[in-house]
């Protein structure tokens, strides 16, 4: 059986009009592309229509993609750019959604048990503490905070996807970890003081 090409054969095939190599390209990066957009804008809605977007935006962009940065790299700061267009567009905080009541629980539920989307869209308790937790604090820590936890992006490139220099951006993980930390829900429980 052949090795799977890279991105970097992918892309070259897509900018030469192999649609097929497009497609491949666009899913292997779709369900961590979705899982940024998710932990940044908190709902599932408005995350599938950014992710939508940073889709559209890189299939429009790909003839101009250079290669100095790895395709990952780039998409991501499209679909963070999409993520923050959404938040902005909509003038507010992300929003927590009841599964439940809107009918995603199934749609997550069909995602987890794909042992491939798996680790992206994170376990259920995660994604119940994390939720809450990353709508508390502000969108650039958490823009940080997820393109380095979630996206699993080095210093180096979460400062180019975000455009800062790579010492904001570990200032801003800290931060946002920090903030993280300090939510409710992730505190130690707090010690009684034994009487004399």
């Amino acid at each position: 059986m052949p090795p799977l090409p890279d991105d970097a054969t992918l892309v070259r095939a897509a900018q030469g009009g192999d649609r097929a190599a497009l497609d491949r390209l666009l899913r292997a990066h779709y369900d961590r592309v979705f899982a940024v957009c998710r932990h940044l804008l908190g709902n599932p809605a408005d995350a599938a229509d950014a992710t939508q977007n940073a889709m559209i935006s890189a299939v429009r962009g790909l003839a101009r993609f250079d290669g100095k940065a790895a395709f990952g790299t780039w998409l991501y700061r499209i679909a963070t750019n999409a993520a923050l267009d959404e938040l902005r567009r909509r003038g507010r905080r992300p929003l927590l959604v009841d599964q439940r009541a809107t009918g995603d629980a199934d749609v997550l539920a069909e995602r987890l048990d794909d042992p491939a989307a798996g680790d992206a869209y994170g376990t259920i308790e995660e994604r119940m503490v994390l939720g809450p937790a990353l709508a508390g604090i502000r969108d650039d820590y958490r823009a940080a905070v997820v393109l380095r936890d979630v996206a699993d992006l080095d210093y180096a490139e979460i400062a180019e996807v975000l455009g800062i220099p790579p010492g904001t951006v570990r200032s801003r993980i800290a931060r946002g970890r920090a903030a993280l930390a300090g939510a409710p829900g992730n505190q130690p429980p707090r010690r009684r003081r034994q009487r004399p």
